[in-house]
């Protein structure tokens, strides 16, 4: 099977498990293409267990429609917050 060609990657910051389409996640999904309902209930389900924690997210979108996200751990000062 060939890659896909990528392009376009983003990152973006949301809160696990209760992300929602509105500003500002909505719209920096759909300037890039990325259907924001389709997102935030994939990603919802994804982070579930992360309920509330800032989840850091890199999406690579595609020359066709489909995309994909990897979720990558909190930011540095979210866990600090965590620990204290």
């Amino acid at each position: 099977m060939a890659k896909k060609e990528i392009t376009n990657v983003f990152k973006i910051l949301a809160p696990g498990g209760t992300a929602t389409p509105a500003p500002p996640i909505g719209p920096a999904l759909g300037q890039y293409g990325v259907n924001p309902g389709q997102f935030i209930t994939q990603f919802n389900a994804a982070t579930k267990e992360l309920k509330g924690k800032m989840v850091g997210v890199v999406i690579p979108t595609y020359k066709d429609p489909p995309w994909s996200f990897e979720i990558k751990s909190s930011p540095a000062s979210t866990r600090w917050k965590d620990a204290v």
